[in-house]
């Protein structure tokens, strides 16, 4: 994107790839689908970014969602917004994408013709001032006006993002902050147990929804889903919330999230719903005829929650609406 956006003032550009070909990580977005964006609204989609939305607002201002579905367009791939207002291409694959953006920049249509320099690995610079390249044909040194350091971050090592980068610039006495791991899952405290995680690993809980407390004191609440893992949770609602979870465990040694197991109900509701006569009914017949409450969503009730409490109605209902998880650590980078 930074070479099509220089290129398109007219400025030669060259694109050095440590990889054998262009976009790897972009193409294995495309397994999932390739979300591009979300169509939430404007100021929701900023608040995303935290303590950085000053920074990327204004960018967001003049290349939003809606900018980035017209430069798709612009290379005759139509998309779509899903249930969840996730921006996908119509196609759900990436690679049609992939090969018109790399024809118009190879080509020049529209650009100045950018020429790519594949398996070209950035070493660090030279004494005076070059870019150092390992190449196929051996140590390469290059001398630019100006380099855009598009580098990624530590994840997918085998695609070339494996963080090495970092090094570099420390020693050049440039200020990085450490990475960490983000759109992450987490271990709970102590793990699961061994019934509930061969039973429930890699089981969703769906139509429920989480709350997170922030540092600045605000509650994070969104609806959606996520699954169990055999030691933790993982899954869309754990990763918006990921960046909370993890600093309140660097900050406090754990986290604690609260589960609603039933949004759409009201706590009343719920109340009045255990609170009924259940006859010669199991408790476990009487959550699932009342609430619908079975499969993964009674399991983890009864993995967390003390047996007194399911005699006591009032202690019961609230932990269906707010049940704590609490997190020792976000899965390693």
């Amino acid at each position: 994107m930074a070479a099509e956006v220089i290129a398109s003032e007219g400025h030669q550009v060259a694109l050095y790839d440590g990889m054998a070909s262009v976009g790897r990580k972009f193409l294995l977005a495309g397994r999932g689908g390739l979300n591009l964006t979300h169509a939430e609204p404007a100021g929701v989609f900023a608040s995303r970014f935290g303590t950085r939305r000053p920074v990327v607002e204004p960018w967001l201002l003049q290349f939003g969602a809606t900018e980035v579905r017209a430069w798709a367009k612009g290379l005759g791939i139509e998309t779509f917004v899903g249930s969840s207002s996730r921006v996908f291409p119509t196609d759900m694959k990436a690679a049609p994408l992939l090969r018109a953006w790399l024809h118009r920049l190879r080509h020049g249509e529209g650009v100045t013709p950018v020429r790519f320099h594949m398996r070209h690995r950035w070493i660090g610079w030279g004494i005076d001032g070059a870019m150092l390249f390992e190449a196929p044909t051996g140590p390469a040194a290059v001398q630019a006006d100006a380099v855009v350091l598009a580098l990624g971050g530590a994840s997918w090592a085998r695609l070339g993002s494996d963080g090495a980068w970092v090094r570099l610039l420390k020693d050049r006495g440039i200020p990085v902050a450490d990475l960490l791991p983000s759109n992450c899952g987490f271990d709970v405290v102590g793990g699961w147990s061994p019934h509930f995680s061969s039973g429930f690993a890699g089981q969703p809980f769906k139509s429920v929804a989480i709350r997170v407390r922030g540092a600045n004191g605000e509650d994070f609440v969104r609806k959606g889903e996520f699954v169990a893992t055999a030691n933790g949770v993982e899954g869309s609602l754990i990763y918006a919330s990921s960046g909370l979870l993890r600093d309140e465990i660097a900050e406090n040694g754990s986290a604690i999230f609260h589960l609603d197991l039933l949004p759409d109900y009201s706590a009343e509701r719920v109340l009045a719903q255990v609170s009924h006569p259940r006859g010669s009914r199991s408790l476990s017949s009487h959550l699932k005829s009342r609430l619908g409450l079975d499969g993964i969503k009674s399991a983890v009730l009864h993995e967390l929650l003390p047996k007194d409490d399911f005699q006591q109605p009032q202690r019961l209902a609230a932990a269906i609406k707010s049940l704590p998880i609490k997190l020792a650590a976000a899965r390693p980078i």
